[in-house]
């Protein structure tokens, strides 16, 4: 596998990291259409664990086949598939290694009444299926926050040591946050630098807003004059925030939006310096073409052909 200055250059980052997790960071980041680029487009499908089944793949019946979403990520050039055990178990024979995939080893449920993550999962699962790294969610501002981290603390220490990347999805939530609280400017370069710190190799997070939920951060924010004027400043500085951009940042797609506005978004991204998106519902509830079509202008957003 050919790699490039750019991908060489971020693995150079990683200075700890032994030279199997650094080959597996380099197959995420020569995969597809953007693969040597730095930029990433990864499919996460664990909606069926957070949403229910029909929530997340009724709009588009093909898409209750776990094969399907192999195929997706595969046909469009992805850089990976994220997805718990039983959905890459699914499809482990028929696609291996056509794509690199992410073992998402921890999920919550919309039937739950607290704000926590089950582990569903193992490395030796993620070994096991051929992954390249393993995925998981944390709670900055749960009740449960400080669990998950020592959950995570552990599953990333034996991840590492058997060569796997490791990929934190940080989402701030709990009490001390309302609903604008959990996307604004300070909680999620808060959340960000958070994964960092725990040992992220690629971070996501949301994209974030103009809000500033933190009273005593709002004065630094203010004080400082950081630039929060636009999406781009605003991803530029939660990007600054994972080490002065030394690690990889990715932005979740969210809820379905317009095309347009969704584009507008991603183009937010980049300008801002995000590695890229990881983007699931906006694309697998569309009819195959159109997830196609959209995948691909997303593609070339990154590549500054859009």
């Amino acid at each position: 596998m050919h790699i490039t200055p750019r991908v060489k250059h971020i693995l150079s980052q990683y200075e700890s990291d032994n030279p199997g997790t650094k080959a597996n960071l380099a197959r995420i980041l020569m995969q597809g259409h953007l693969g040597g680029t730095g930029h990433l487009v990864i499919l996460p499908v664990d909606q069926g664990f957070e949403h229910g089944p029909a929530r997340s793949f009724a709009p588009n019946p093909p898409a209750y086949d776990p094969h399907y979403h192999f195929a997706l990520a595969i046909e469009a050039g992805l850089s990976a598939y994220a997805a718990p055990l039983g959905m890459l178990e699914a499809g482990a024979a028929s696609f291996a290694g056509a794509i690199p995939t992410i073992l998402k080893l921890n999920s919550s449920n919309s039937l739950a009444t607290e704000q926590n993550q089950a582990v569903t999962g193992s490395v030796a699962d993620a070994l096991r299926l051929g992954c390249s790294a393993i995925g998981f969610t944390i709670y900055p501002g749960s009740d449960y926050a400080f669990s998950q981290m020592n959950e995570l603390r552990e599953l990333a220490e034996e991840a590492k040591a058997v060569g796997l990347a490791v990929v934190v999805w940080s989402y701030p939530r709990g009490p001390k946050l309302d609903k604008p609280g959990e996307t604004a400017v300070d909680v999620c370069a808060y959340a960000a630098h958070m994964a960092a710190l725990m040992g992220a190799h690629i971070i996501k997070v949301k994209p974030p807003t103009g809000v500033l939920s933190q009273p005593e951060a709002r004065k630094v924010y203010e004080a400082r004059q950081v630039d929060i004027s636009t999406l781009a400043a605003r991803v530029r500085h939660v990007v600054q925030c994972c080490f002065a951009g030394k690690r990889l940042v990715v932005f979740s797609g969210g809820e379905s939006t317009g095309d347009e506005a969704l584009y507008e978004t991603v183009r937010g991204l980049r300008d801002g310096g995000a590695t890229g998106s990881i983007i699931g519902r906006n694309t697998f509830q569309r009819p195959r073409d159109e997830a196609l079509a959209m995948l691909a202008k997303i593609i070339a957003i990154y590549r500054n052909d859009a």
